[in-house]
């Protein structure tokens, strides 16, 4: 669960927090952070939830209009609505976050763990830019066991993020879910920390696995240890057919059969960075199941997440 609060530098400066970086902690000190906020929204979170929640904002009929220039229809997907597989705890937040993934027209496949439910604390300073503060909870519980192989089995695009790699039942539960679910596997890098830590696992997986390989020039520039832009995408086709390097405000890279186009992003006011890379991966994949091309797939992704970065929090409609 995200819990999303505005504060000042002040804030930060108290609690030790470096502005704009990520923070694992434990359940006590999101309690304490908590207790200290003087207000907060609260929304289903995680990376992965994050993106489900946008593909099915963008089948529904509420977002025609927001299509419309992309020549997709909300309506046009097809097939099932997407599933979340994931773990929660036996708990008041755990309900919540199943509820409010319901509301969001998700379909969720959850597993109960002893442990409490994963939350991140997510501090947004006047200049828009998120500290996160993470228990990650029951999710790090999650195994092979807990898959959802029928659903998986039924399903067009599997989108597994490099956050999988935290603990050996969730790369255990990734590997197994890229051998047994659809023939299109998207993978998102996630963050440079995730790739510093699991780099090699991601070198060796990666090629032969993935499909659709999602990062931002960071991510991806560890991944592959190339510097300039151009370098990293043509190094990252090594490991996927498609590649899609995001590079901020200019928008993303996208990179197939050895040539590569700079898709440029959509200019908006900064308000909250939560979530734009969820809604950028929502808004590709969205795509993908229009039979859209690449290119056009992107312009749909910069475009979602304009919208999201325009915003706080990571709220679609």
């Amino acid at each position: 669960m995200d819990i999303i609060a505005h504060v000042d530098y002040s804030f930060l400066k108290r609690f030790g927090k470096q502005p704009g970086s990520m923070h694992l902690v434990d359940h006590d000190e999101i309690e304490a952070l908590v207790k200290e906020l003087p207000s907060f929204s609260v929304l289903p979170g995680g990376s992965a939830a994050n993106t489900m929640r946008g593909v099915a904002w963008l089948a529904s009929v509420e977002a025609r209009s927001f299509l419309s220039p992309f020549g997709v229809a909300p309506d046009g997907a097809g097939g099932l609505p997407p599933v979340f597989n994931g773990a929660v705890g036996r708990d008041v937040t755990g309900d919540k976050f199943e509820s409010l993934m319901a509301e969001a027209r998700v379909t969720t496949a959850i597993v109960r763990k002893a442990t409490p439910t994963g939350t991140s604390v997510i501090l947004v300073t006047p200049d828009g830019e998120r500290t996160m503060n993470t228990y990650l909870g029951a999710c790090r519980d999650f195994g092979p066991q807990d898959l959802d192989l029928p659903r998986l089995a039924a399903s067009r695009i599997l989108y597994l993020t490099g956050y999988l790699w935290d603990t050996a039942g969730q790369d255990a539960a990734a590997r197994k879910a890229s051998e047994s679910g659809p023939a299109v596997v998207a993978f998102d890098l996630a963050d440079s920390f995730a790739v510093r830590r699991s780099g090699d696992a991601f070198r060796s997986w990666i090629p032969g696995h993935v499909n659709v390989l999602f990062g931002n020039r960071d991510e991806i520039a560890i991944l592959t240890g190339a510097s300039c832009d151009e370098d990293c995408v043509a190094d990252a086709q090594k490991f996927a057919p498609i590649v899609v390097m995001k590079v901020g405000e200019r928008g993303c890279i996208v990179a197939q059969g050895g040539k590569f186009e700079t898709v440029p992003g959509v200019p908006v006011k900064l308000v909250d960075t939560t979530g734009a890379g969820d809604a950028f991966a929502a808004g590709f994949l969205f795509g993908m199941l229009q039979g859209a091309e690449p290119v056009v797939c992107a312009r749909l992704a910069n475009a979602i997440a304009s919208r999201i970065v325009g915003r706080e929090g990571c709220v679609y409609s």
